[in-house]
């Protein structure tokens, strides 16, 4: 997974949230964790498969979802294309 920030933190002055941009490659994904903001996924081109302790789920181009603050997750291309995602969240 590569990641890039697009507005928050470093790069602008937006103080509530951050936006960034993950790419998949085929096989790829993020593992296992959690993080104390809330963060949507919005997949812009490709699939994921988002799996959390309740649920598992395959987000194809403009599915999103939702995390709770502290929800664990991981998120994997299971596809034989490269993915990209945008992750939203929350600075508090």
């Amino acid at each position: 997974m590569s990641a890039m920030r697009l507005q928050g933190g470093e790069v602008s002055d937006c103080e509530n949230f951050w936006v960034g941009l993950s790419t998949f490659l085929p096989g790829g994904g993020a593992e296992w964790g959690s993080s104390p903001t809330s963060k949507v996924y919005v997949v812009v081109e490709g699939a994921v498969t988002v799996k959390t302790e309740t649920e598992e789920v395959e987000l194809e181009a403009l599915d999103s979802c939702y995390l709770a603050p502290d929800e664990a997750r991981s998120v994997v291309n299971n596809r034989h294309r490269p993915a990209t995602m945008l992750v939203i969240s929350s600075n508090t």
